[in-house]
């Protein structure tokens, strides 16, 4: 018989499971319409490779309008902001930001749900963010950060499509930290 001792100590909490063999997240259930595409870095001679943006991903089918970049300076918030008709896919060139997603529109099968990715260099990824879905990024380091944002409608100077709400806004129930 196999004899076993106590080992732990009063008050420990085994950990729950929160990511798969294949890294993907655990009850990580996405807001109706978005869509994100975890990608590998190509280790070179030289450096690496990654890829942002192939059509034959089919993440959607629409056309590219415009790319721009954003850089953060560290600890930096942009928040919230929201998109009538555009759909932006956002990656992180460099540094680690967090993109925090609000789904506000009622009668969505995803309304009120949040979700929350931290990516960059170390794990990049594409984030689809449909229309109408609320979203706002930090810069979580003291380093700084960028991301490039993919829209399927360029920005229009004289009738901007785009809404904003406080980085604290009471709409939104999410605090950045």
């Amino acid at each position: 018989m196999l004899q076993t001792s106590k080992w732990t100590v009063s008050g420990a909490i085994k950990d729950p499971k929160s990511i798969t063999a294949e890294w993907s997240p655990i009850n990580m259930a996405l807001i109706d319409g978005v869509q994100v595409k975890e990608v590998k870095n190509v280790i070179k001679n030289n450096g690496h490779l990654t890829e942002i943006y192939r059509m034959d991903w089919a993440l959607d089918d629409l056309s590219v309008d415009q790319i721009f970049q954003v850089s953060l300076n560290p600890n930096g918030i942009s928040a919230w902001h929201a998109h009538e008709v555009t759909t932006d896919k956002i990656f992180v060139t460099s540094g680690s930001i967090k993109v925090v997603l609000y789904d506000g529109r009622e009668g969505s099968p995803t309304y009120g749900k949040i979700n929350e990715f931290r990516c960059g260099a170390l794990r990049p990824m594409l984030i689809v963010i449909p229309p109408k879905i609320w979203h706002g990024i930090q810069n979580y380091t003291s380093e700084p950060g960028a991301l490039l944002n993919i829209v399927d409608k360029a920005y229009q100077y004289d009738d901007p499509d785009h809404w904003r709400l406080p980085s604290d806004s009471p709409e939104i129930p999410y605090t950045f930290q």
